[in-house]
């Protein structure tokens, strides 16, 4: 895991650099969000902020670059409220369900961010080839492996099947969350697709989502761990 700087240990001067960082990221997202990407731009953002286009080149060397930083940023944000939850002395199972959910509470929470974090549609299958070192080293790939290693812990405490390998397992489960995510930023009445006086709401969607995904790992029989089992479970 990549080790993130303590707060404390950070000069007043790189205090100020990432408040001006912060700025310009958030500006991005106001114009991403209202401009799309095409709309974003180095000019347009300085307009937004009343900064020179000169000032945030020294942050920023492209618009390419600003895109892959507000990407990370994210990112970053997933891994803090991920890190959050699964901490703890809780049952395998409620840490689990929590970092699915929360993975998509996050993404709505700013759900423009989240768009512009998977913006763009490449027009080759492999248009920048990373190596492994390189995406695990970046936080879109710490958030997988976070899920990775969710999955091996629910593997070697017999909570998941043993037969699954664990990142396509991953894979899968981060593929059902985002589509989820991606869906309710885009209709923000989802799940209520009607009138449903009775329906869900969304915290009770993704409740039941969330459990969807985790009944699709779990192991069954003997291999089952009972001390790690889901509370709703009759």
């Amino acid at each position: 895991m990549v080790k993130r700087p303590d707060p404390a240990e950070i000069s007043p001067a790189e205090r100020r650099r990432l408040r001006v960082r912060s700025a310009i990221l958030d500006a991005a997202e106001r114009v991403f969000s209202r401009d799309g990407e095409d709309g974003l731009s180095i000019r347009r953002l300085a307009d937004e902020i009343d900064y020179s286009p000169a000032a945030i080149y020294k942050y920023f060397g492209s618009k390419e670059e600003l895109l892959e930083e507000l990407k990370e940023a994210f990112f970053e944000k997933i891994l803090d409220q991920v890190d959050e939850v699964m901490g703890g002395d809780r049952p395998f199972l409620e840490r689990a369900r929590a970092c699915l959910v929360t993975y998509v509470r996050t993404a709505l929470e700013k759900p423009h961010h989240y768009a512009a974090a998977f913006s763009g549609i490449p027009e080759a299958p492999h248009p920048r080839a990373r190596t492994w070192s390189e995406f695990s080293a970046a936080n879109k790939g710490q958030a997988f492996l976070h899920l990775v290693d969710l999955v091996c812990e629910g593997q070697e405490t017999g909570a998941f099947r043993r037969d699954i390998d664990p990142v396509t397992a991953a894979k899968s489960a981060w593929a059902s969350c985002h589509g989820l995510a991606m869906l309710m930023a885009h209709l923000p009445s989802f799940p209520s697709m009607i009138d449903e006086p009775d329906g869900p709401d969304r915290a009770a969607f993704l409740d039941i989502h969330a459990d969807h995904i985790l009944r699709g790992l779990r192991a069954t029989g003997p291999a089952a761990d009972p001390s790690s089992g889901d509370p709703r479970d009759g």
